[in-house]
């Protein structure tokens, strides 16, 4: 009961912070029979091919899309499905990059199991219980700005990295950018996960201390530093996004991690409160579909598991080559990541190593922080 009521106002607080909530909507190339309404932390901007093309096989389909932050998705969806209605957040399909979110939905009873012939095809990392699919292909990767850094400095692992930062402590202090894991979902995914795969993890971020970590909520943000030169160099960036600005004109190079790579499946949930749920179980099998991937691949987040990386990658011939892929398997794994103690202590020794308890400041006086 005390967890329906206090649900109830998270989802009546979030209401009102609408605001920080990005709606889009694709109309129904034909007469509308239906609306498919999707919640989502991914960019309409890497979406909108998907969905475009699955309304040219859907065309009576029209698609809400709403965007936002991981925290506030996961937020809104456990609110609603703990006061066991959509009020004021009607979803037919959750999408999220942290998948430990969708996961934890998934455990507090809040989707809806589905089998299907695409489903079925999902390797085990990939599903969890019929409720959560994972549909991309998305590594964490090293990016940097070729005009600020030398091709001998490109760092192709992490031990590479902490030398870099040792060796070359001045070029590089205040140059370095991550995620501010207390506020994001996917670095927080990511650093948890390098802490348990690296034996270099606090030898990293003791490194990152020293040269005074640029912290930002997002892959979005620390692109945009990148591109404006403020930061030369970005550790554990999706390279989906970084690889899309790339398409886009951006003057970026990409590393895919020689020592090991983290690689997230990006992952959807039909909410057991979904209107249409049909059409989200029919989105979710196209986005599971060859041609789904190959929109995917082509267009939207444009990595694959066998294939080769896409053209100017700095990596070996593929994800599944030389046997550095970590996928970041969605199942309870990932529940332990979300305890409460374990994730409270891991956040305070984080930010004792990296200094963001005390004043800093970053280049040319900057705050540290965004």
């Amino acid at each position: 009961m005390i967890r329906t009521v206090l649900a109830a106002l998270v989802l009546i607080l979030g209401a009102g912070r609408a605001g920080a909530e990005e709606v889009t909507r694709f109309p129904a190339p034909e007469w509308q029979r239906v609306e498919l309404t999707i919640r989502s932390a991914a960019d309409v901007d890497a979406m909108a091919p998907l969905i475009r093309d699955f309304q040219s096989l859907s065309p009576d389909v029209a698609v809400i899309y709403v965007e936002y932050e991981t925290a506030d998705l996961y937020a809104q969806a456990a609110a609603a499905c703990a006061a066991g209605r959509a009020a004021g957040f009607s979803a037919d399909l959750l999408i999220s990059s942290s998948v430990d979110h969708l996961v934890e939905l998934a455990n507090d009873g809040c989707a809806r199991s589905y089998r299907s012939a695409e489903t079925a095809r999902l390797p085990a990392y990939a599903l969890w219980r019929d409720e959560v699919f994972g549909f991309t292909t998305e590594p964490a990767v090293i990016a940097y700005r070729p005009d600020l850094v030398p091709p001998d400095d490109v760092p192709h692992s992490r031990a590479a990295l902490v030398d870099l930062l040792r060796e070359k402590a001045g070029r590089y202090a205040g140059r370095v950018g991550s995620y501010d894991i207390t506020v994001s979902g996917i670095g927080y995914l990511f650093a948890a996960y390098d802490a348990r795969s690296a034996v270099t993890y606090g030898r990293l971020v003791e490194a990152f201390g020293r040269a005074n970590l640029q912290v930002r909520c997002c892959t979005g943000a620390l692109i945009a530093d990148l591109e404006a030169g403020r930061i030369a160099l970005g550790y554990n960036l999706l390279g989906s996004y970084v690889y899309g600005a790339m398409r886009r004109g951006a003057k970026l190079g990409i590393v895919v991690p020689r020592d090991y790579t983290l690689v997230l499946s990006r992952a959807a949930l039909i909410p057991t409160t979904a209107a249409h749920a049909a059409e989200g179980f029919a989105f979710l099998d196209y986005l599971l579909s060859e041609r789904g991937r190959r929109v995917s691949r082509d267009q939207a987040f444009f990595f694959d598991l066998t294939g080769p990386l896409p053209p100017g990658i700095d990596g070996p011939p593929s994800l599944a080559a030389a046997g550095v892929f970590r996928p970041i398997p969605l199942g309870p794994a990932l529940l332990a990541v979300q305890d409460h103690a374990k994730r409270a202590r891991f956040l305070a020794e984080w930010r004792q190593s990296i200094g963001l308890d005390r004043p800093a400041a970053g280049p040319n006086g900057q705050a540290r922080r965004p």
